[in-house]
């Protein structure tokens, strides 16, 4: 009907037509010129969704093997988790079994050994036995090292707090070094701020690991020169410009490395703080910064960097020449992190190392103004002694550095301090009736400079003094040096007090040469045997371990200081000799025995007073079942006794009722110390 005349079904459409009539049937048909175009609409509509269809379960799909992937994942890390949970349990356990297995042995050696020196021996005997001392104190040294950098990889070094003697922990290394620097020539020196406290609180033990570590360090690489440890506040020097690097300014005159670079990026150390030392009440921490200065060998700029990284040295030769693992300073930087410090150095080569750290104590010790205030000098140290009160020494040096040390220590035992640079100068200051000194203290640089004004001085102050000259010593590093080159001039030697200075030495120096005093001469300051052996008389104390060794080292240290010893080898025995009523003051256990261990026999023991303690209570046994017993209630102090150091903690120990803890290997006066706590009228070790 429209168009041209096409045939083809395709272009055709026929429509039917109702208008009502039922006879009649209509229908309309159209014709069209072209084909109908494709419904494109429709087509990409359909295509579009059959994609987002696919992508959808594909998604889906993938979403599905995702989250299947990740609960492996999950499943796996929870596996290697537990893997290495065991694995660092199993690491625990070995180390404590190791340091069990060879800390036994090595208690029973060195005990023995010590045992032998009690013997008589001549001098090359002595010297045999000294080694084999040495020898085995250095391979328990290794294995501290070795635990305590496996207890810091595991996360469970932890610090103690405790009222402890700063000057005194000091006064314990240096005698630990004094033989070797003594040896070597080299000046050794500490120095303490009189604003430092006499009493902190803290970990004693880990702050002595520390300064040990550091000096252990400066006397392997030092040849010549000195060691120098200085202790202050972080207040005093945070902007002290009194530190002068001059040759003429340091201990030795050997130069140093610039000590304030080693505190350089410190954060506690702020260029913005006061400007003067605040007052400082007993509950504010007490901030220290100590520096421990050489003139050793240096560190080599490129091993600067890795200086603190464990088992590292600076170099191979190091190794061969001075031994040593590398983990020292890795211990220490770790720990000085625990005491919520910093470390740092500055080093240069072939003149020498400072290292320096802070840490935060808290007072142990307050004037009653409740103000931190410089400590009277008489009261730095337990050792300060009546009979020095009120006397004056004289110091002769050229050294405002050494002077300053060696006034510390005179100080400490109540003597006031005068200083003369040169011997004439001394002699114009007692002429003239400004100096009025009871001891004449020359260092041995003055005296060695010429002997013959030395002799000259001596006449002089006889001339002076006549009624009661002062009494002349010579502050020397090596007592041989001194005494060759008097030898080698016919002069004659004053008495010699031996360097480092500590308040202990130089009291009992000044005794002996002075006349007041506890005259005794104690070789290095013990008390003579017959003192030893009245120091536990009349205590019976029981010794408990597995090991026969250990069970006669222990019984022989403890007799020597008198005491009534009984040994048992088992903790069942132990529980029988300890079931009240018994006749023991205290009890050393062991802690791995077979069949039962220490702590399972503590608290058994501890089960059996606490019975015994409730029926005295309620009138059912008497409390002294034995006449020589006067006890109200039941509680022998037991203290554990081990070489395993990782598992048998204080905590573990508390919990089982155990009252203290000697770790092996261990020495006579450590269990003594221990065990004096509990007696109340014996002297205690300190």
């Amino acid at each position: 009907m429209y168009g041209s005349d096409e045939s083809g079904e395709k272009l055709q459409h026929v429509s039917p037509l109702n208008f009502g009539d039922p006879f009649r049937r209509h229908e309309m048909r159209c014709r069209f010129k072209q084909k109908a175009p494709w419904p494109w609409l429709a087509i990409t509509t359909s295509v579009g969704i059959l994609v987002i269809a696919l992508l959808t379960g594909h998604i889906i799909h993938a979403t599905m093997n995702r989250i299947a992937k990740v609960e492996d994942d999950c499943h796996e890390m929870m596996v290697l988790k537990k893997r290495a949970e065991a694995a660092d349990v199993a690491k625990s356990q070995f180390l404590a079994t190791v340091s069990h297995e060879i800390r036994t042995p090595m208690n029973g050696v060195l005990g023995m050994l010590h045992m032998l020196m009690d013997t008589d021996l001549d001098v090359t005997q002595q010297d045999y036995v000294r080694t084999a001392q040495a020898s085995g104190k250095a391979l328990v040294s290794l294995i501290n090292e070795v635990l305590d950098q496996a207890k810091i990889e595991s996360g469970k070094l932890e610090l103690e707090d405790v009222a402890f003697n700063l000057r005194a922990i000091l006064d314990d290394v240096l005698s630990l070094f004094s033989g070797k620097s003594q040896e070597k020539g080299i000046e050794l020196a500490v120095y303490i701020s009189d604003y430092v406290p006499e009493m902190l609180i803290g970990d004693p033990g880990r702050f002595r690991q520390i300064i040990t570590n550091l000096m252990g360090n400066s006397i392997k690489f030092t040849e010549k020169g000195h060691i120098f440890v200085t202790v202050h506040l972080v207040e005093e020097v945070r902007d002290a410009t009194e530190v002068e690097l001059t040759s003429n300014n340091t201990l030795s005159g050997f130069s140093v490395a610039d000590k304030r670079l080693s505190w350089a990026k410190f954060k506690s150390i702020s260029h913005d703080g006061p400007l003067s030392l605040p007052t400082l009440s007993a509950s504010d921490p007490i901030n220290l910064i100590v520096s421990v200065e050489d003139t050793g060998i240096g560190i080599p700029w490129d091993a600067q960097s890795r200086i603190f990284t464990p088992f590292m040295q600076v170099g191979p030769s190091i190794s061969r020449i001075h031994g040593g693992t590398g983990i020292g300073l890795s211990i220490s930087k770790c720990l000085v992190g625990l005491m919520k410090g910093e470390i740092g150095f500055s080093s240069v080569p072939k003149i020498g190392s400072t290292f320096t750290f802070t840490a935060s104590f808290s007072n142990g010790y307050c004037s009653s103004a409740s103000e931190l205030k410089p400590q009277q000098i008489t009261s730095q140290s337990g050792s300060a002694l009546k009979e020095f009160h009120g006397m004056t020494a004289l110091i002769i040096d050229p050294r405002a550095v050494r002077v300053k040390v060696s006034r510390y220590h005179i100080q400490r035992l109540g003597i006031n301090v005068e200083v003369a640079s040169d011997l004439g100068q001394a002699l114009t200051s007692i002429s003239l009736g400004h100096t009025n000194s009871n001891m004449v203290l020359v260092e041995q640089e003055v005296w060695d400079m010429d002997l013959n004004s030395s002799d000259h001085f001596i006449d002089q102050l006889k001339s002076m003094c006549r009624g009661s000259p002062p009494k002349i010593f010579v502050l020397t590093n090596s007592i041989a040096l001194t005494r060759a080159s008097a030898v080698s001039c016919g002069a004659p030697t004053p008495p010699m007090i031996l360097k480092p200075l500590r308040a202990s030495m130089l009291a009992a120096s000044l005794q002996r040469a002075m006349g007041v005093g506890n005259k005794l001469n104690c070789r290095n300051n013990e008390l003579p045997g017959s003192s030893l052996r009245n120091l536990l008389s009349g205590r019976k104390i029981l010794v408990v371990d597995d090991n026969n060794v250990n069970l006669r080292v222990a019984a022989g240290a403890l007799k020597k200081y008198g005491a009534d010893v009984v040994c048992a080898d088992s903790g069942k025995k132990a529980i029988s000799l300890l079931k009240p009523p018994h006749s023991f003051d205290a009890c050393f256990m062991d802690i791995q025995m077979p069949e039962m261990d220490g702590f399972e026999a503590t608290r058994r023991i501890r089960e059996m007073e606490r019975d015994i303690n409730d029926r005295i209570q309620k009138g059912e046994v008497s409390a002294a079942a034995n006449e020589n017993i006067t006890l109200v209630t039941w509680h022998a102090p037991i203290l554990a006794m081990t070489a395993d150091v990782i598992q048998a903690t204080h905590e573990q120990c508390i919990k089982s009722g155990m009252d203290g803890y000697v770790s092996k290997p261990f020495e006579a006066e450590q269990l003594y110390r221990e065990v004096s706590r509990f007696f109340p009228s014996v002297p205690s070790s300190e």
